[in-house]
């Protein structure tokens, strides 16, 4: 599923493309795409308006257009935006087709169709229409997600801190890819609980996440399989990721080969070396 990184790359490029021509017409290929409104309130309500400015929570992307309404979305695993004249024939997999102004499209794919979008009436708060938006804990590259605020999240968790790093309420926008980044550079075991995690572990391991947030981020993101950028573009970080989809492959610091087990229905890479079991972590 894109990240943080991947889901601000694509806002970027949508602040940047897609501000001014005028929709001119909706296509909605996959019903079950449109979360809200009714299929057919959806397209004519986006009729006539324009993007005024795109902004990012989470992992959902929020357009805001001159008609008040805001167009909500939510990439899932394998959603794709893409930005492209309409005269390019459409992807197998295209769910939702706006066509604007200037011969441009602006694409909804998606191979898996978890993807979902929302269409926020003017004059209503997005969290009332998409639920997920109110339980959104901070943006790690905010203020908000300051040092009091983590250390205080996980003292009394028992949770793994992998776990604990993909809950949504805690810090928004992470992923399986810079859980196990920051974990790495902060040389913590996955399996370790949170609670057993001294200040000054917790320390290490915020810094880090917002290290590899901000290098994810220039990097364009990370392309293991589905993601691209607004123009079809892959990421670039996989090829520099610590751990992220390197099981069995030498670790960049000491050459043990990196392990991969499962957490809770998800993967965790790390490597046995740099970070010790929990029994050894620091308390």
């Amino acid at each position: 599923m894109p990240e943080l990184p991947e889901v601000e790359t694509v806002r970027q490029d949508l602040q940047r493309l897609t501000l001014g021509p005028r929709i001119l017409a909706v296509e909605v290929l996959l019903t079950r795409t449109i979360a809200y409104p009714a299929k057919e309130i959806f397209g004519q309500s986006l009729i006539g308006a324009c993007f005024t400015q795109w902004q990012r929570r989470g992992k959902y992307l929020l357009g805001s257009l001159d008609s008040g309404a805001v167009l909500g979305v939510h990439l899932r695993m394998t959603g794709q935006l893409l930005w492209v004249q309409g005269s390019e024939p459409s992807p197998a997999h295209t769910r939702v087709r706006l066509r604007l102004e200037r011969g441009w499209e602006l694409r909804f794919v998606d191979l898996r169709t978890f993807g979902q979008m929302w269409l926020v009436p003017a004059g209503v708060e997005p969290e009332t229409v998409i639920a997920a938006l109110q339980s959104l804990g901070p943006e790690p590259l905010s203020p908000a997600f300051s040092e009091a605020y983590f250390q205080a999240s996980l003292r009394k968790s028992r949770r793994p801190i992998k776990t604990a790093l993909l809950d949504q309420s805690l810090v928004a926008g992470v992923g399986n890819i810079y859980a196990d980044e920051a974990l790495f550079l902060s040389g913590i075991h996955p399996l370790t609980p949170a609670l057993q995690l001294s200040d000054s572990a917790k320390a290490r391991l915020r810094e880090a996440l917002i290290q590899v947030l901000r290098v994810g981020l220039e990097q364009r993101g990370t392309t293991l399989r589905d993601y691209r950028d607004l123009r079809g573009l892959n990421g670039n970080y996989q090829g520099q990721a610590w751990v992220y989809g390197r099981e069995g492959d030498p670790c960049r610091l000491c050459g043990t080969p990196i392990q991969r087990i499962k957490l809770a229905g998800r993967s965790a890479h790390f490597c046995p070396h740099c970070q010790p079991l929990p029994g050894q972590v620091e308390t």
